[in-house]
């Protein structure tokens, strides 16, 4: 919705017979800032005019009735910016005029106006990350280890977890992971992140590590921040952390 303030009000001239991928090129201007939502746009016509080509328009005229039409509309700034190289392009016989504006009022009866956003419920507390070093290739009972980890985390009511594929990385082996020239997997390194309350972290730990093959678990002290808008359930939220 066009708001109060400083606006831009456009005008685009064309005749009649002037063409747009064989359509009238005033409905496909009209059509064009329909389909890009500006906030609104008018379409007359002339009944007398001429041009820079001196060539008399009349719309009464019996036999050679022929009108000039105008699309005008008015929008933010921002907007006409937007849509001003596309008119360019499309009126290629015609006139465009812009000139400022200001929009005094704008009201649409049909449509009320928003109600401004809510805040975010901010919310911080301490918890404890966890991050589960592991190569891709590592099996648990046939299928990929990463993703038996994170099913099992998932059964445990663990708030979340995130998966992360590396492109190169060594262990304590020593021995460099990194693709393939071919960009065939050479087992690269897989980085599992868990955050949750120090409660959950330290019941997850020892599952984690029974299934862990060779790898490496590394448990943080971490604040966590929380944004969470008002129409979010709360209940969703990080659960109450023990201090």
């Amino acid at each position: 919705m066009l708001q109060k303030g400083p606006a831009k009000k456009v005008t685009v001239w064309v005749n009649e017979d002037t063409k747009h991928h064989l359509e009238p090129l005033w409905m496909a201007v009209f059509e064009y800032l329909r389909h890009k939502r500006i906030a609104g746009a008018s379409v007359t016509h002339t009944k007398l005019s001429f041009g820079d080509r001196h060539r008399t328009h009349n719309a009464d005229a019996a036999e050679t009735a022929e009108y000039s039409y105008r699309v005008e509309f008015v929008e933010s700034p921002e907007r006409v910016e937007e849509v001003l190289p596309t008119l360019y392009e499309m009126v290629v016989d015609g006139l465009i005029e812009v000139h400022d504006t200001v929009v005094v009022k704008a009201v649409n009866k049909d449509r009320p106006a928003p109600d401004p956003a809510p805040a975010a419920v901010r919310s911080q507390q301490r918890a404890k990350l966890m991050r589960i070093f592991l190569g891709e290739r590592d099996q648990w009972h046939g299928e990929p280890l990463y993703d038996a980890i994170v099913m099992r985390l998932r059964m445990m009511d663990i708030a979340g977890a995130t998966v992360y594929r590396g492109i190169m990385g060594y262990g304590t082996k020593g021995e460099t992971h990194r693709p393939h020239l071919l960009h065939i997997s050479e087992d690269l390194p897989i980085v599992i992140s868990v955050v949750d309350t120090p409660r959950k972290i330290a019941e997850a730990e020892p599952v984690v590590e029974a299934m862990l093959q060779d790898g490496l678990i590394v448990v943080s002290d971490v604040d966590t921040i929380r944004l969470v808008h008002p129409k979010i359930s709360i209940g969703e939220a990080l659960p109450n952390v023990e201090r």
